[in-house]
Formats: C-alpha cells, structure tokens, sequence
C-alpha cells in the first residue's frame, strides 16, 4: 500500500510540474505580446511654459541659454535626456494665456523623468564661480510672472 501511495504523489507530483509549466508559457506569452522586459521604456515629454513680467522675455532667455541650457546639455551628453528644444509665440495673445517661451525636454523614459536627479555635480562643474551662478539664477526667475510644468502624450489620430 505504501507503493501505492508514492506512486500516486509522484503522479500527482509531475501534473503540477505539467500544469505550472503550461501557465508559466502562457505568462510569458501574453508578456511577450505586452512588450518584455528587454523592450524600452518609450520617452517622455515635459513642456516647461514660461510667463516673463513685461520686458524682460530677452534677459530671461540670455540667462537661461547662459545657466540653465548647458545643463541640460550635459544631462543630454550622459543619454537621460533625448532632446532640448525651445519656441515662442509668433504674435501675441491675451494676458491670461500669454507665455514667453516653451522649452520641450524628450526624456528617454518616464523613470529618467522623474527620479529627482540630483544635477548640483553638473553645475558645479559647469560654474565654478558659484555665487555668481546662483545669483543670475535667482534673477532669471524673479523676472518670471508665472511658470509650469507640463508632462505631455502623444494623441493617435489613426487609431480607433
């Protein structure tokens, strides 16, 4: 009897082997249809809208291309950030919807986005005269009325 008994949990045994091998393939093919784990995360977009106080859009935009632009730059050269670019309206528009620049940062992934990096090494590389680089930072943004932050996705239009 007690052969009996070995012989059906050894049984018993290799269909939970069978059955837990038949649902690992089908976790791994419905994860393969998702996007594995070797599938990049895709890029992630922030608009940062700036609103100068009246006069002073140029002494913003010289400040930043001077203090804050080779930042980012840097932060481009080590591969978190995909891309840097920066418009402004063509023609005016009312006050409460006036903005003076729009910088648009690709990041190569929401994590790299949004994982509170820390770029005081950049900068202290980049500006060695750190009074005088806090102090023009500290202008660039007391000249701004207003500015925010805007995380963006892409709208498909072809899909239903």
């Amino acid at each position: 009897m007690r052969m009996k008994t070995n012989r059906w949990l050894g049984c018993t045994g290799f269909g939970v082997l069978v059955a837990m091998a038949i649902l690992g393939a089908g976790h791994y093919r419905a994860k393969a249809a998702q996007g594995g784990p070797n599938e990049a995360a895709p890029p992630f977009v922030i608009e940062y809208y700036y609103k100068t106080k009246w006069g002073h859009a140029d002494e913003f935009l010289a400040l930043f291309k001077k203090n804050h632009y080779p930042v980012l730059k840097k932060e481009m050269e080590l591969g978190r950030i995909l891309k840097v670019s920066m418009t402004a309206p063509r023609f005016h528009t009312t006050e409460d919807g006036r903005w003076d620049y729009r910088v648009t940062i690709v990041f190569k992934d929401a994590a790299i986005a949004n994982d509170n990096f820390d770029s005081a090494p950049l900068i202290k590389q980049l500006y060695p005269d750190q009074e005088a680089y806090k102090k023009e930072e500290q202008r660039r943004f007391e000249i701004l009325d207003a500015h925010w932050d805007l995380p963006i996705k892409e709208v498909d239009l072809a899909g239903h």
